[in-house]
């Protein structure tokens, strides 16, 4: 082989190598990112992650919003109609977070299975519900029924 060639050869190997390099560091950054959503149920259920963030959705379970102290703090319960968790977020909760509204938080579960919300987000409208949290609801109900 010529040299002219075992350079373009290796040009074109060296190429492919820091291009599959790449590629692969883009999806491991993709997969460390990647949120999941669990219904509330599966989360008390252990199938959730226990060391990575999620998005957790349901309804807010009424007389259950506590605020000890003066700080940002709030505690919360949500519901599938089938089981609850704890939610603890610190934070300005959104203008329409209320008791009986689905909602969407991002965090992590604790040790004590407790949710530790990053971001509480609700319902803008009196019609919408995330598509998530509408399913899950399905879900449990019929599988109540």
């Amino acid at each position: 082989m010529k040299t002219i060639r075992k350079q373009r050869l290796f040009l074109i190997i060296a190429m492919v190598a820091a291009i599959m390099g790449a590629v692969a560091f883009a999806l491991n950054a993709f997969n460390e990112n990647l949120m999941y959503f669990y219904s509330v149920t599966e989360t008390v259920n252990g199938k959730a992650p226990e060391q990575q963030a999620f998005r957790l959705g349901g309804m807010v379970v009424k007389g259950s919003v506590k605020r000890p102290g003066e700080g940002l703090t709030v505690f919360f319960d949500l519901t599938d109609y089938q089981s609850s968790v704890t939610v603890n977020y610190t934070g300005i909760l959104p203008d329409l977070f209320r008791e009986g509204q689905g909602i969407i938080s991002t965090g992590r579960l604790n040790e004590k299975g407790v949710f530790i919300a990053d971001e509480v987000l609700a319902k803008h409208d009196e019609n919408y519900m995330p598509p998530e949290v509408a399913e899950s609801l399905k879900t449990a109900k019929s599988q109540a029924d």
